[in-house]
């Protein structure tokens, strides 16, 4: 269980921690798990969409980093440490990997620090990433990340999290435009794929204040500029699996959607 600490409101639930619950971890609070359950009432195998994220960010990074020559990423909203983090990923396939993880929970940096703490080739830093100037501009993401150089930006399962009114489209704009060519992106995101993503996300929006479900299109969107890869924006089991997917996909299986694309 979390140490408590007075930087963490324990009168709000976290997205991180909501996160953690979801998949069945132990480093959240009741007023996360409050959250958790709701959502879980509404769609019953919420827990196997977070282990979907999970694979398909295990996918991309493994081929930014073995395929593409990618060997530092920015992971931005990262959540809390779990099975196969980007780190692990990235330096199985190259062991010079370099990985800055951001998020705005005390809790992750507290349990990031104390799982990277021999890994000189990682950091884990306290920042929002709706301010994309002060991400970049950190003193330990400049130690390890070297922006004139490609650099993979890792908006996984986060976006969704921004409302409208926060300009999404221009905090991704405000990353790739602070990387050169050859960088990627990788994103990942809630979809309206029905009235059975619409329930969640009315479930989310009230419990937890965040979680737009958008359409495959304005996924698509975040991506302008970019040469998305194939297969495109598709749901996450759909993204170049390990190995053959049973269709018709279940709606679990539809309920987020994600692409790769390379900055030109």
């Amino acid at each position: 269980m979390a140490d408590e600490n007075a930087d963490i409101d324990l009168s709000r639930p976290s997205i991180a921690r909501v996160y953690d619950a979801v998949l069945g971890g132990k480093d959240n609070y009741e007023v996360d798990r409050v959250v958790a359950d709701q959502v879980r009432a509404t769609m019953p195998h919420i827990g196997d969409v977070g282990w979907y994220n999970r694979a398909v960010l295990g996918r991309a990074v493994r081929y930014l980093t073995s395929e593409a020559g990618i060997q530092q990423f920015v992971d931005l909203g990262a959540g809390l440490p779990t099975l196969e983090n980007t780190h692990q990923v990235a330096q199985r396939e190259n062991p010079a990997a370099r990985v800055v993880y951001v998020d705005n929970d005390p809790i992750v940096l507290a349990h990031g620090r104390a799982l990277l703490e021999e890994n000189d080739r990682t950091a884990v830093i306290t920042a929002d990433l709706r301010d994309p100037a002060t991400v970049l501009g950190h003193p330990a993401l400049r130690e390890l990340i070297d922006l004139g150089q490609p650099v993979g930006v890792l908006l996984v399962g986060m976006l969704h999290h921004l409302h409208d009114d926060e300009d999404p489209q221009g905090i991704v704009d405000s990353y790739l435009s602070a990387v050169p060519s050859g960088s990627h992106l990788v994103i990942t995101h809630f979809c309206d794929t029905g009235p059975e993503a619409r329930a969640v996300e009315k479930t989310m929006l009230e419990f937890l204040g965040t979680g737009r479900f958008r359409t495959i299109a304005e996924i698509e969107g975040y991506f302008r500029g970019l040469d998305l890869l194939e297969p495109g924006v598709v749901p996450l089991p759909m993204w170049r699996p390990d190995g053959p997917v049973e269709e018709p996909l279940t709606v679990a299986q539809r309920l987020m959607a994600g692409g790769v694309a390379r900055k030109p």
